[in-house]
């Protein structure tokens, strides 16, 4: 634990997806469905599945490698590892299971159910323990395996889901590269997108009863989704942006949740950001919920895109409803 409280720097990502890749094409064949159907609703070409032999701590523990390697930290350094997933192996929690697999000894792991906007909700928390100087060095890896819970006969929701898991380094630094944040929640408008517990009663006593089932398929509004997401994402990357005194024109990428094409599309317009500043790869993996902003920014980092110093605007929004932005500068 540190004395002082730290400015934080994000220093290293990582990222991983199964070998599965399930084209338009492919779920043609198991739904009244078409490429050109997908492509021109969605923006998605394909997206990857994990095999049942594999869970996801498997996917999650390789992304954060990964990340580690990058930033030439190692496990044993890690104070905290924090796991942003709606879909654990296990519902008590992955992220121990998580730091057992990379041999993080000493950090202390723990899960942050927030679905699609859980990556940011992360980031955040994560600066705030560094900010303290509680902690010094965090691996915060966003993970999913939303296949488990699709309903691959509804077409209007098995074209849209992926999965995946993306990871990033933070560190104390002398100077803070977490520039500025928002982060809202919306419970009135949950119906909207859920995964809901569905029980019966079980007597298990004349004068007790429990429910007993299990969770139900993804259900979700599309429409609804995209209004919500159409005008509040811009509202909340303007707050951010207000909050880290960056202008729209200073910020060299937008990193939106990969959630639907016309939602990047439309969020930028109104944001006036350029086509070419938009960091996209939702065309290659679907919605992978919590994964798709860390997945997206490592990509762009490694194909080298993103480069030190590069002001990143992002925002993660979905269900609970919750949406949020950080607005961040990339390195040391």
């Amino acid at each position: 634990m540190s004395a002082e409280p730290a400015g934080v720097a994000l220093i290293g990502s990582g990222s991983a997806s199964p070998e599965t890749v399930l084209t338009n094409q492919d779920l043609s064949d198991v739904v009244e469905t078409s490429d050109e159907w997908i492509r021109s609703r969605t923006g998605i070409g394909e997206r990857h599945v994990l095999s049942p032999e594999q869970g996801l701590k498997d996917i999650a523990a390789l992304a954060g490698q990964r990340a580690l390697a990058a930033a030439g930290v190692d496990a044993s350094e890690i104070d905290l590892v924090l796991l942003a997933t709606s879909s654990p192996d296990d519902l008590f929690g992955s992220a121990a299971q998580v730091q057992g697999e990379l041999g993080a000894s000493r950090a202390i792991a723990f899960d942050i159910t927030a679905a699609c906007s859980g990556f940011l909700v992360g980031l955040v928390t994560a600066a705030q323990f560094i900010r303290t100087g509680t902690y010094r060095k965090v691996l915060l890896i966003g993970a999913d395996i939303l296949s488990r819970w699709t309903d691959w006969g509804d077409r209007r929701t098995c074209v849209l889901f992926g999965d995946g898991a993306g990871a990033v380094v933070l560190t104390a630094h002398d100077t803070d590269n977490l520039l500025g944040f928002e982060l809202r929640s919306d419970g009135t408008m949950n119906g909207c997108l859920t995964l809901p517990y569905q029980g019966s009663p079980n007597a298990i006593h004349p004068k007790a009863n429990v429910a007993k089932g299990t969770y139900a398929p993804i259900q979700m509004n599309g429409r609804e989704v995209y209004r919500f997401a159409a005008k509040r994402v811009p509202e909340i990357v303007e707050k951010a942006l207000f909050h880290a005194d960056i202008t729209v024109e200073q910020v060299d990428w937008l990193l939106l949740h990969q959630a639907n094409q016309r939602i990047l599309d439309a969020v930028a317009s109104r944001l006036k950001i350029p086509g070419e500043k938009v960091i996209s790869n939702l065309a290659k993996y679907g919605n992978t919920s919590a994964a798709s902003i860390p997945l997206a920014l490592d990509e762009a980092i490694r194909d080298g895109r993103v480069k030190p110093g590069d002001i990143v605007a992002s925002s993660g929004f979905g269900a609970g409803l919750t949406w949020g932005s950080a607005v961040f500068r990339w390195g040391i």
